[in-house]
């Protein structure tokens, strides 16, 4: 039986984690909506904690970050105007840190994103981080890689939430997690487990 080979080994794409100081961190929906109520996230608390110091480290090392927030309207848990669609404090934008604003997954999708890295003089190399896992970091991962950039995803810092399944079960958060991670890495991009694996 052959070993298990992802699509970027087989087309041999480079799967060598980037420094953290040579790429742009894109911070993804780390918003209030996540942490409580009908969205709250397994996991949402240490990844947002993981995100904090994947912040922390992208500031100290001069790398440039960009915030994305997702609107889906008043009355919503993503309603931007409201507390629970804030993004949360411990990760909130610095001055001069760009903040796009987004409606669908893929966070290059109709907003200014591939603008405002091009406005950075950004390089190929992005460092992802967020929620949903399963959702708007799998999406803007490929949204990333359909446009030439070289995605990595910081697995630690992400998190999801269980779903229903098309069988009539329940799809286990920690289940969703590693199939969103294994899909990142079998194509779109690389998945650095920790911080510290792009900071060491």
């Amino acid at each position: 039986m052959n070993a298990a080979k992802t699509l970027r080994d087989v087309i041999g794409l480079d799967n060598t984690l980037p420094r953290l100081a040579d790429a742009t961190l894109i911070m993804i929906d780390f918003q209030n909506t996540y942490r409580s109520g009908v969205m709250t996230l397994d996991g949402a608390e240490p990844a947002l904690a993981a995100g904090t110091r994947l912040l922390a480290a992208a500031r100290a090392a001069g790398t440039p970050v960009i915030h994305i927030i997702n609107d889906g309207g008043e009355g919503t848990p993503y309603d931007i105007r409201a507390e629970i669609g804030a993004i949360s404090p411990e990760v909130a934008p610095a001055e001069g840190e760009p903040v796009v604003v987004k409606q669908f997954p893929d966070s290059f999708h109709g907003t200014d994103l591939e603008k405002t890295l091009r406005d950075l003089d950004a390089g190929p190399d992005l460092v992802l981080a967020g929620f949903m896992t399963h959702m708007c970091v799998t999406f803007t991962a490929q949204g990333a890689f359909n446009l030439g950039y070289r995605p990595t995803v910081v697995a630690e810092a992400t998190a999801t939430r269980s779903l229903p399944a098309p069988d009539g079960g329940t799809v286990p958060a920690a289940t969703l997690q590693t199939g969103s991670l294994t899909t990142i890495a079998d194509l779109f991009g690389t998945v650095a487990p920790t911080v510290g694996h792009l900071t060491g």
